[in-house]
């Protein structure tokens, strides 16, 4: 045996114990000696009942058992909650306690079973059965105390892990071995490592479902109080508008006066406006106007815009406005 073999093997063989040893075999071919290079010791009993283990393990996890995609959710509130264990064990006690502090408002239901010893195995699938068809449960504990290792072996049987597989109920192991795993809690949808565990898994903490509660009260509130200043925000906004209206219209009255002096202006100035009052416009037949006599010769011809239309004149003679009579 190695030395950094030897510090793995926790079991020292005493004399007349019957014990399994798996390693390998090394030959030495100048002497033709052989050694058994050793890797694991265990008592006899516990080396077939771990191998029996492993081999079940590894059938099971290759029919998908412990996939994580069989896992059913574990409810957050449930109402009901079924323990299966033994009404004396101190497992069932825990639980109880742990329950009723931390959320008083579920209900608990018992399913007595063995969890040890020979008879246990049919008695936990007949239990778990039992939940199954009361229907009342909304999530199951599957527990047990403390104890030797050998008392686990019901928890790695086959039908109990089948059972637990096959439950539509959400099933929370809590077997009390933080170092070893049994099959149970591979297969169950949550494994707790102690009975207290399981139960504090399985309900919420009443006194931190109330700081969350304020929280979210404290949140609400405070929401509400930025919409009601936003609002009341708007609201003086608007106040202000409607108290400008008065000089919104003032302003509007005067804009509508001057508007309406411009249009005069406008219409002073109209060309069709001067002509109506006997004014007349003098274009040359280019259409060039004509502003002085000074532009004009006799004979021209010309074209004179009257208010209702035109006529074409040739001059005559030209006369100088102080000699006009």
């Amino acid at each position: 045996i190695w030395r950094s073999t030897l510090k793995n093997i926790h079991h020292q063989p005493e004399k007349g114990e019957q014990i399994i040893v798996t390693g390998r075999i090394s030959l030495y071919p100048p002497r033709g000696d052989y050694k058994l290079i050793v890797n694991t010791v265990s008592l006899a009993g516990e080396g077939i009942q771990n191998i029996r283990y492993l081999q079940l393990r590894s059938s099971l996890e290759t029919e998908g058992l412990f996939d994580q995609e069989n896992k059913l959710t574990i409810p957050k509130f449930p109402k009901t909650i079924a323990v299966v264990t033994s009404d004396t064990a101190a497992a069932w006690g825990d639980i109880q306690r742990t329950i009723k502090q931390r959320y008083p408002l579920v209900k608990i239901l018992l399913s007595p079973t063995f969890v040890q010893g020979e008879f246990a195995p049919p008695a936990i699938v007949e239990a778990i059965k039992k939940v199954e068809l009361d229907g009342r449960a909304e999530v199951i504990i599957l527990a047990r105390g403390g104890g030797a290792v050998e008392d686990l072996s019901c928890f790695n049987d086959e039908r109990v892990v089948r059972v637990i597989a096959d439950c539509q109920i959400p099933i929370i192991t809590g077997i009390g071995h933080q170092r070893d795993e049994t099959l149970a809690d591979l297969v169950a949808d949550y494994s707790a490592h102690t009975p207290t565990a399981a139960a504090e898994k399985v309900v919420p903490n009443q006194n931190q479902l109330y700081v969350e509660h304020c929280q979210r009260v404290e949140r609400i509130i405070d929401a509400l109080r930025t919409r009601f200043n936003e609002e009341n925000a708007n609201l003086s906004s608007l106040k202000n508008r409607l108290k400008n209206i008065p000089l919104t219209s003032r302003s509007l009255d005067k804009a509508i006066v001057k508007c309406q002096m411009l249009r005069e202006k406008l219409a002073a100035i109209d060309p069709k406006a001067v002509l109506s009052r006997s004014y007349a416009v003098v274009q040359k037949i280019d259409g060039k106007l004509v502003s002085s006599t000074a532009d004009l010769t006799v004979e021209q011809e010309l074209i004179i815009q009257l208010n209702n239309g035109k006529v074409k004149v040739k001059i005559t003679d030209i006369f100088e406005s102080e000699n006009l009579e």
